[in-house]
Formats: structure tokens, C-alpha cells, sequence
């Protein structure tokens, strides 16, 4: 199993949802970086369960402990630990599964895997595992906007057949995203999908939807063709995340409905060299970041636990019947968010350092 991330700006993670703690170790963020806890639990406290009643109760203050790594505020260049305590734990709550496979839960598959599965709350398949990701995402954020100025700002687009259309990624902010608990910027949208999700609570059910997330004053040239393209490790990125059922990047897959001439975007004078009048591409091409804003959309699945009985067959192959217990999110678009974000930021920090490699070599030459 791995649990690591990245070449340069490296991340491994650790903890189960109902374990004493989860957490993250990140290697290669550069020195001398100023950081600060309150920084980093700025963005834990939008992942956190029981911030709103739209979410899973399950009541967790997410408190970030630094261990090491960060000296008076600045980055040292050794690797940085970060762990979150979990502290309200429930896992008898989880007894009644330890013989039962939960539909479209990881707990049949990890079983098959590795012949032995953490019943707990899904153990390392939770979302509870995304806390390190997000924190060492917080210590990205910082390092993109003190290096290249990078701005990273994801939101609730769509949910279920709700879409949100009043939103320009090229000026939405995340005041506008954090103004409602949906983290739709679209005030007609977040209404109609606020009673979405509390009619699915109500009904014993759930809903998926879309994150769209975009990244804004990006650096040409990050991207490593041909393996490592930006997209492609995005794609991988996105992907990872628990409950993600798509990607896509610029047009998507709306592009295949649009001819070349169409879908073209076309080259004009800028400042600071060639820009584009139009943004099919999503600002990558060949797999190599030209300077407009990336933008992508990740797909999330309704949440697999739902407060209904569902066919399941038991650890020896008999068929059942299971009704979920405990404490569930309806819909997990509005606390997918900042793992959208976290996603993109680390991919991009990961580029951006190895860029900065490729830079010193070319510059020495």
C-alpha cells in the first residue's frame, strides 16, 4: 500500500478514521518558509466534520499539532509532522460490520487485497485519511503564493441536477465560496441544493455532484512530459480523493461536442509573451502549463452510506440485509472543497519545485 505523494514536495500519510490520531509527514518544502499553525487549521476547519448542519455531527475540534519541521514560524527544510488527534471516536459503532460488506465501500475489495480489512469506519479508505493531505496543502498554499503567486479557489458547482452558473472562475474568491455552508457561490443555486441535501437526509439518502476548482496567476512551463504531463497528474491527484468518479480539465468533455476551429484557442500579444483569447485547454498544453488559469472539475460519487436497507452478502457469502448506524454526510460536495483544492495545490508545488530544478540547469549551462 502507499500512502505517499510526489517527487519533490513530498507527502506520506498515516491514521485510520477511528485510530488514535491521523496525520502527515512532508518532506522538500524549502526553508526558511513562514508558516503558522493558524494558517494551516484555516483550511482544516473548512475540511472538518459538524460545521454545519448540511454535514456529518460527528464532532471534531481537528486541532493541528506541528511536531517538527517549523522553528519560530519559518519552515526549516527538514521534514515537517503534522498529526490531528481523533477525538470523537464511536468505533463500536462499526461492530455490527465486521461480518458484513457495506455496498460500494472499500471493505470487500481491501479484505480481498490484503485478507485482513479495518472495519472501523472504513479505516484508511475514510475521508478522515484527507486531514494530512489538506494540512500538508496549507504549507503549499503558502509556498505557491510567497514563490510564483499562485491563487487556488474551489467551489460547489453542481449537485445532483443543480448546477451553479452565476460563477466566473477568473474573479470568485473564497469569501464568496466560505458565504454559505453549501460553498456554492451561486445564492440561487445553494438554496435549491441546500434543500437537495436536507431532503436526502430526510429520505434516508444521498447526493453526488461537482467540485469545479481553479488556479490563478500560474507560471508557464510546469508540466513534465511525457508521464508527468500536468494534467495527467492532476487526473491522479483528483482521482484519489475518496468518492471521485471523474475528471476533467478545461472544455472536458464538452469539447468533444465542438470542432477544432471551435475548441482552437487562439494565440494574442501579451505582456509577458503569447496569451490565449480563450481557455478550452483548461491552461495546460502538451501537458505543460501556458500561463492562463487551470481549471478543472472533479466528480464525486453520492455517499456510499445511506440511512436505507440495502442488499449486502456477509464475510462468508450469505446474503443480508444492512441499514447504516452512525454519522454520515448526505452529500459530500460541501467538505470536498478544500480536498479539491488541497489536490491541486500540492500537484502544483510538487511542478513548481521541479521546475525551479530545471531552471537552475538551463540558467548554468
Amino acid at each position: 500500500m502507499t500512502s505517499s505523494f510526489g517527487r519533490l514536495f513530498r507527502l506520506s500519510t498515516f491514521g485510520e478514521s477511528h485510530g488514535p490520531a491521523v496525520g502527515v509527514i512532508v518532506d522538500g518544502c524549502p526553508p526558511r518558509l513562514p508558516i503558522k499553525a493558524d494558517e494551516i487549521q484555516h483550511d482544516l476547519d473548512r475540511r472538518r466534520p459538524g460545521q454545519s448542519r448540511l454535514v456529518t455531527q460527528r464532532q471534531e475540534s481537528d486541532r493541528v499539532q506541528i511536531l517538527s519541521g517549523v522553528h519560530d514560524g519559518r519552515t526549516t527544510g527538514t521534514p515537517i509532522a503534522m498529526m490531528v488527534a481523533n477525538r470523537d471516536q464511536e468505533p463500536g459503532a462499526y461492530d455490527h460490520l465486521e461480518h458484513v460488506y457495506r455496498p460500494s465501500h472499500a471493505d470487500y475489495t481491501y479484505e480481498a487485497k490484503y485478507g485482513f480489512r479495518d472495519h472501523r469506519g472504513g479505516g484508511r479508505a475514510s475521508a478522515r485519511e484527507t486531514i494530512g493531505r489538506v494540512a500538508a496543502a496549507a504549507v503549499a498554499r503558502k509556498l505557491l503564493a510567497t514563490g510564483p503567486g499562485i491563487e487556488v479557489v474551489g467551489w460547489v458547482s453542481a449537485v445532483n441536477d443543480i448546477e451553479a452558473v452565476a460563477v466566473d472562475p477568473s474573479t470568485v474568491s473564497q469569501a464568496d465560496v466560505e458565504a454559505d455552508p453549501t460553498r456554492c457561490p451561486d445564492a440561487d443555486a445553494a438554496a435549491r441544493i441546500t434543500e437537495a441535501i436536507e431532503g436526502a437526509r430526510r429520505d434516508g439518502d444521498s447526493l453526488g455532484g461537482i467540485v469545479t476548482v481553479v488556479a490563478r496567476g500560474m507560471p508557464v512551463g510546469l508540466g513534465e512530459p511525457v508521464f508527468d504531463k500536468l494534467d495527467a497528474d492532476l487526473a491522479k491527484a483528483m482521482l484519489s480523493l475518496p468518492a471521485t468518479k471523474g475528471f476533467e480539465i478545461g472544455s472536458g468533455f464538452a469539447g468533444t461536442r465542438m470542432t477544432g476551429r471551435e475548441h482552437n484557442d487562439p494565440f494574442e500579444p501579451g505582456p509577458d509573451g503569447p496569451r490565449t483569447v480563450t481557455n478550452h485547454s483548461g491552461g495546460v498544453q502538451g501537458g505543460i502549463s501556458n500561463g492562463e488559469d487551470v481549471v478543472c472539475r472533479v466528480a464525486f460519487k453520492p455517499t456510499a452510506t445511506i440511512a436505507s436497507a440495502q442488499k449486502t452478502v456477509t464475510t462468508t457469502g450469505e446474503p443480508t440485509m444492512l441499514e447504516a448506524r452512525g454519522r454520515h454526510d448526505p452529500c459530500v460536495l460541501p467538505r470536498a472543497v478544500p480536498l479539491v483544492e488541497a489536490m491541486l495545490l500540492l500537484v502544483l508545488a510538487d511542478h513548481w519545485l521541479r521546475q525551479r530544478a530545471l531552471d537552475v540547469l538551463v540558467d548554468g549551462r
